[in-house]
């Protein structure tokens, strides 16, 4: 007899499956918070792992999902979108907008939608891996179905893969919409 799964979870795949999302939530045996331990866990390049990170642009919660090779450069972030500074949330703020823990920040589920740009590194891969509200749970989608399940806005939010200025929370999972903070 299986348990049931954590509540988090379960609303992501609720949300998922109104969506019409193709991948299913997949409970890992262990904790996967960083995007080098569920792509050792998944057996995928860590490129393919979607870090679900929440940042303040001015004081306004963004979330950017970025590929777990690809650091966000938030001085570039910042000048795209137009506003003075972007750094990462801390933890409170993440639980407070996401309803989920870092390591397990979905690119849904949230209390609120989330203003989401999603980093067009993450198009090099044909399956992505994100998590799914919890840091023991993931789910596979798509480059072009993590837009439409985010309404998220395609964007280059560093100078390429593994080129790092700053990171945020790094997590294996998440998403900002249009970029209006």
């Amino acid at each position: 007899m299986s348990r049931p799964p954590h509540p988090r979870v379960a609303d992501v795949a609720r949300v998922l499956a109104e969506a019409g999302a193709t991948g299913e939530v997949r409970v890992l045996p262990a904790e996967v918070r960083t995007a080098a331990a569920a792509a050792a866990a998944l057996g995928v390049p860590v490129g393919a792992i979607v870090n679900s990170l929440v940042f303040l642009a001015d004081d306004a919660p963004l979330l950017i999902l970025t590929s777990g090779a690809h650091r966000v450069d938030v001085h570039q972030v910042a000048a795209l979108l137009g506003v003075g500074s972007l750094t990462p949330a801390p933890a409170d703020v993440v639980r407070r907008h996401t309803g989920q823990p870092i390591g397990g920040v979905a690119p849904v589920g949230h209390p609120e939608p989330l203003g989401t740009l999603v980093d067009v590194e993450l198009a090099r891969h044909d399956a992505v891996w994100a998590a799914a509200g919890h840091p023991t749970a993931v789910f596979p989608t798509t480059y072009d179905e993590l837009l439409r399940l985010t309404a998220g806005t395609a964007a280059e939010v560093g100078e390429g893969p593994g080129t790092a200025t700053t990171a945020g929370n790094a997590s294996p999972a998440g998403a900002p919409e249009a970029v209006s903070p």
